[in-house]
């Protein structure tokens, strides 16, 4: 029986995967900033189900909830850290503000969980940390470079992370939606700057538009992108990142090959600004333990 923790839980994938979690005998720590919406969304699993209140943003508050956890169910298997929000807005039109909740949520306050889950997992020996990125987390667009910057950073912790937990059972993988039918698009999660500037209209504005449009019309199902996720807890092997949506696996690819063109045709001037070889600072120069 797998103990789960999952932050976001009130609604979209953190609530699906909760709910397939439970349907499966698990066990599940559901966390939201109003805890009665997980109840009332997941009724009847009263002794398989702790649904707590959670603002990831709160260092302290995360700390207590990990705690509250391990006292009821003895541990943690799985952290699913879903809680996250969008923010539409071109890089110019994004004020300081906008641009600091948004990493505070996205970013510190994954942190601040996955500090707090970690020490839990190492003393066992086992654990798995799934870090809801997004397709945003490996290409960006016009219209998302904050909340792109977001996700970027939250692929590079998941690297770096996935190297460091190793040694200790610990296993961590990016989860990298494209655009599913969940309340993403909807003003309660995806935020828009104050600022529009007319400049940006055939840009981000075009995603305003594409936002607009595409609300609770994407084509991802969350039901089957929940049940990737629970089968990428139960994996053995689990990679580093696992895109979810035939769109998302197309725009990696296209990036990819974007990538491959642009270092092959700059790969002599890149090459050209190493000390001659025999003049590094160390038998290679190279820095250890890469993904």
């Amino acid at each position: 029986m797998t103990i789960w923790f999952i932050t976001g839980a009130s609604r979209g994938f953190g609530l699906e995967i909760a709910r397939q979690a439970l349907a499966q005998g698990d066990r599940v720590v559901a966390t939201a900033r109003d805890p009665r919406a997980v109840e009332a969304a997941l009724p009847g699993n009263s002794g398989r189900l702790l649904a707590l209140a959670l603002d990831v943003t709160d260092t302290g508050r995360a700390a207590e909830a990990v705690a509250a956890a391990v006292d009821r169910f003895g541990g943690i298997d799985v952290l699913v850290n879903n809680a996250g929000r969008g923010l539409l807005g071109a890089v110019e039109e994004t004020s300081d503000a906008e641009a600091r909740a948004i990493f505070d949520i996205n970013v510190f306050g994954l942190l601040a969980v996955t500090r707090a889950v970690l020490p839990v997992m190492r003393r066992r020996g086992s654990g798995r940390i799934i870090n809801l990125s997004s397709v945003g987390g490996f290409v960006s667009w016009a219209g998302s470079g904050l909340y792109c910057a977001t996700k970027f950073a939250v692929e590079a912790l998941t690297e770096s992370l996935r190297i460091e937990a190793a040694p200790f059972g610990v296993q961590v993988t990016a989860v990298e939606p494209g655009p599913f039918r969940t309340d993403f698009l909807d003003p309660s999660s995806l935020h828009r700057t104050a600022a529009v500037l007319d400049a940006y209209a055939t840009s981000s504005g075009a995603l305003r538009t594409w936002a607009d449009d595409t609300n609770h019309g994407q084509a991802g199902d969350p039901v089957k992108g929940a049940a990737a996720v629970l089968l990428l807890a139960a994996t053995a092997e689990p990679p580093t990142r696992l895109p979810l949506g035939a769109a998302t696996v197309t725009d990696i690819e296209d990036k990819l090959a974007r990538v491959a063109r642009e270092v092959d045709a700059w790969r002599e001037v890149a090459r050209s600004t190493d000390f001659p070889a025999g003049e590094g600072s160390g038998p290679t120069g190279e820095l250890p333990c890469a993904v």
